[in-house]
């Protein structure tokens, strides 16, 4: 009993020393590893994807063209918000990449440091350049508010880890297969680690307000949440089985989120 009270006292005091509170959504969030390491990590990994996988060229496809003009204008606006808001070493380190990727997935994701991928099976279910930038700002509000930090660090807390002084880098064998398992699209894992419902409505969010930024309609939201709706297949669990919002409780907080997200909207010249 001594040790299992002992136990649960370093990791609380692991939470407390690890916590900080996130620039972006103002919660407070454990965090063990730094956002500099994550980063190198993700460079790596995101190369080793891109060797892998068929990337569509921009010289032979608009849509890879509208993945970068979108990518790049969401990046630019908030480079420039945050910078104005003297906040710039939110993005410290960071250095965008876009791409498109020929796969059947209806899918896109963001890695620590801008390394952002679309597959071309999303761009069915978003139809247009808005709804696109839609799911791209939801994906880099993800790695901007260090959600992969988060879960990695909740990760290493559930083994034991993170509260015994164990040194937390790139070097490290189970930092690296947990990394894989937060970020690694091509890693042999059957489950990647999931989003939380709270960090799900937070990238929904704040991505909203970095389309709308980028001069893109954030209300292009509902319909495209309402076409994943259809598209999705198969039963979904009850919501409270869910580490995902229900498609209701999402369409819903997304109306809400749009209509604070076009005080920042200033449509395209």
């Amino acid at each position: 009993m001594q040790i299992r009270s002992f136990f649960a006292l370093i990791v609380s005091l692991c939470f407390f020393v690890s916590c900080t509170q996130n620039a972006i959504t103002g919660r407070n969030q454990l965090q063990l590893l730094p956002e500099s390491e994550l980063q190198t990590m993700a460079k790596s990994e995101y190369q080793t994807f891109l060797s892998q996988n068929k990337i569509v060229a921009t010289t032979v496809s608009k849509d890879a063209e509208m993945v970068k003009r979108v990518g790049n204008r969401i990046s630019a606006a908030i480079t420039n918000y945050y910078t104005n808001e003297n906040k710039g070493s939110i993005l410290q380190g960071y250095q965008w990449e876009f791409n498109l990727v020929d796969s059947k997935e209806v899918n896109a994701w963001c890695m620590p440091g801008g390394k952002v991928v679309v597959y071309t099976g999303l761009l069915p279910v978003t139809q247009n350049e808005a709804a696109l930038a839609v799911v791209m700002g939801h994906e880099i509000a993800h790695a901007i508010a260090q959600h992969g930090n988060e879960r990695m660090s909740q990760e290493l807390v559930a083994q034991g880890l993170g509260a015994v002084g164990n040194i937390l880098t790139s070097g490290n064998a189970t930092v690296n297969n947990i990394f894989n398992s937060v970020y690694a699209p091509g890693a042999q894992v059957g489950v990647l680690l999931p989003n939380s419902r709270k960090q799900e409505l937070e990238a929904d969010h704040f991505g909203l307000i970095f389309a709308a930024m980028a001069g893109y309609n954030p209300n292009e939201a509902v319909s495209f949440w309402e076409r994943m709706s259809k598209a999705s297949s198969g039963q979904k669990p009850p919501e409270f089985l869910s580490t995902h919002p229900s498609d209701e409780t999402r369409i819903q907080k997304v109306k809400q989120y749009a209509e604070e997200a076009m005080k920042y909207y200033k449509p395209m010249k």
